[in-house]
């Protein structure tokens, strides 16, 4: 079982690879992966990111995350925030390599993620509502209650992840995700 599957409605999808003397084929999405209920996905994004790039951390009220690590290897972080949940402020990690294989990784509203790229990495993300800025949050990627054990000191981070508020304010604020 994988640490990031510790909160409740983080699921993880194995994607199977057909290789042959051509190349190889991978299916990365399917709408019936999907929890039942859960919005269809309506936007597809390619994040590139060099070595020692943190993107993070970051949470939606209103919509989920369908990620797909396709080239390098990122340690992503995940935290709870969701008003109610029994694993409210719980943080979980892990390192994924695309190199051992393919794996999708559904991350619900309310779940705070981000990742920092150990080598250059392509992460294709899909999501569950139109980017349109105005349900982008986020927690400083630092914080000490959080303590996320990420594999750089010094990252290179945007400038909204150097201001991120603390993961307590975020907590007492109540997001408003149940």
């Amino acid at each position: 079982m994988s640490a990031l599957t510790q909160i409740p409605g983080v699921r993880l999808q194995e994607l199977a690879t057909f290789a042959d003397d051509r190349g190889a084929f991978t299916e990365t999405f399917r709408q019936e992966w999907l929890p039942t209920g859960e919005a269809p996905v309506v936007q597809s994004n390619l994040s590139r990111s060099r070595s020692g790039v943190l993107r993070g951390m970051h949470f939606h009220r209103s919509q989920s995350d369908w990620w797909v690590l396709l080239e390098g290897t990122a340690f992503i972080a995940l935290c709870d925030v969701r008003t109610g949940s029994p694993a409210r402020g719980t943080v979980s990690s892990e390192t994924f390599d695309a190199q051992g294989g393919l794996t999708a990784l559904l991350i619900p509203p309310g779940v705070a993620h981000g990742f920092c790229a150990v080598t250059e990495v392509a992460l294709q993300y899909m999501v569950t509502a139109y980017h349109d800025g105005d349900d982008e949050h986020g927690f400083a990627w630092n914080d000490p209650d959080a303590a996320i054990p990420w594999p750089v000191a010094q990252p290179i981070l945007s400038e909204r992840d150097r201001s991120n508020p603390s993961l307590a304010q975020v907590l007492q604020a109540d997001p408003g995700i149940s």
